[in-house]
Formats: C-alpha cells, sequence, structure tokens
C-alpha cells in the first residue's frame, strides 16, 4: 500500500511540531511549512498560499493525500489603536489564519477531483470559535469560527466524493504564544477557568490531528474535536 502524502502548515514549531513528531513510525511522507523549517511561505502575502501547495506537490511526487491547516497567528488588536492600523491587524490575522487554510483547502479538494479520489482536510481551530476571545483578540476569534464552518461546510458538500473534513478545536496549549498570553493575563487566574487545572500539551493536540488525518472513520467528517479540560463543553 502506499504511504500516505502529508502537507502540514506551520510545522515547525508548538502544535505544529508536535504533529509532525506524532507520524513517527506511520507510513508517512510528509512536508512541513514554517519559518523555522520546511517550505517557507508567508501567508501574509497573496498567491503565497498556492506556492505552497505547488512546491509540496512536487515535492510529493504530484500526490497529496492529507492537508493539515495549523499555521496561524494570534496578535493583540485592541480597538484602541488608529482605525487603520485595527483595519490592518484584523486583515493580517484573517489572511494567515482564514483565508490561507481556504486557498489550501480549495487547492486541496480541486486536486482530489481532478484525481477523482478522496482525501482528508484537518483543520486546527480553537476553543474561541465558540467561547469567543479577549477584547483584543476579536479576529483572533473571527477567524477560529470561520475555519470552523468552512469545516463543516467541505464535510456536507463532499462527503459523497470520499473527501473528509474535521477540525481540531484546541483551548489554551502550553507552545510560545499561550505561554505569553498567561504571562501578560495572569496565568493563575486563566487556570482557575480551567477544570483539568492545566493547559493542554500540544502532544495532546497532535494525537488528535494524527487520528483524523490517519484513522477517524468516515462518518465522523465534519466532526470538531476539543481539546480544553472543559474550560468549555458544547
Amino acid at each position: 500500500m502506499a504511504s500516505t502524502h502529508i502537507l502540514l502548515t506551520g510545522s515547525s514549531r508548538g502544535i505544529g511540531a508536535a504533529i509532525a513528531a506524532s507520524f513517527t513510525g506511520d507510513d508517512v511522507r510528509l512536508i512541513g511549512h514554517g519559518t523555522r523549517s520546511g517550505i517557507a511561505a508567508d501567508f501574509d502575502r497573496p498567491g503565497s498560499a498556492q506556492t505552497l501547495w505547488q512546491q509540496a506537490l512536487d515535492a510529493l511526487d504530484g500526490r497529496i493525500d492529507v492537508l493539515i491547516n495549523n499555521a496561524g497567528v494570534f496578535e493583540s488588536n485592541p480597538i484602541g489603536l488608529a482605525h487603520d492600523d485595527w483595519v490592518t491587524g484584523w486583515e493580517r490575522t484573517m489572511r494567515v489564519n482564514l483565508t490561507a487554510s481556504a486557498e489550501l483547502c480549495r487547492l486541496a479538494i480541486r486536486h482530489w477531483q481532478a484525481e477523482n479520489r478522496g482525501g482528508r482536510v484537518v483543520n486546527i481551530a480553537s476553543r474561541a470559535a465558540y467561547r469567543g476571545d479577549s477584547p483584543a483578540h476579536w479576529h483572533y476569534a473571527a477567524s477560529k469560527a470561520g475555519m470552523v464552518a468552512m469545516t463543516k461546510s467541505i464535510a456536507r458538500g463532499y462527503a459523497s466524493e470520499g473527501i473528509l473534513a474535521f477540525a481540531v478545536s484546541p483551548g489554551f496549549t502550553m507552545t510560545g504564544m499561550a505561554e505569553d498570553y498567561l504571562a501578560s493575563r495572569g496565568g493563575d487566574k486563566l487556570l482557575a477557568d480551567i477544570p483539568l487545572g492545566r493547559v493542554a500539551e500540544p502532544a495532546e493536540v497532535a494525537t488528535l490531528a494524527r487520528f483524523c488525518a490517519l484513522e477517524a472513520p468516515p462518518s465522523m467528517t465534519g466532526a470538531v474535536l476539543d481539546v480544553n479540560g472543559a474550560s468549555y463543553v458544547r
């Protein structure tokens, strides 16, 4: 049986690095994207997602079976900024977190349709998609809510073609972004809001991402899997 070919964005650190490591021992060929390793692509720039897709496709001999959209930014954008600056911050987060992921999803679906075969999309969303986020992070919550809605739309639209879509929605995860946020917002108060008593580890999120990429049954398509220590339950 042929190995599974995977494109993983944001693979160089945090959750992305843990996802890449989770495939150790699997019959997988993985192409990563990131600022520190893999294929470089700046999602803030139009056209970069399409270039990344083509480079990954070439590196994987013209076949990608699984797309994992993990790349994202978490940047403060308080409403007290000058209006144009606030809009710029909003649009940057939307482009990096949502638009680039949407472009890659579209390219993946078109690829599988052209090959007349199925494939899998795994989108790394966030608890913020359902619970919201801080007053300085409207844009982040909105981008992740869009990712969840996009995942569900893909699942409903293309299941008959064997194209499956899943989302993983972590709460706070012990990455560089979460550590900075915990420090700036008073970590003890935030931890008190997590019944488990701690934030998630990247490896815990990676376990679900790997499951969705390789093992989740087709009837699970459209599922959104929470990893938040019961800090938000649906």
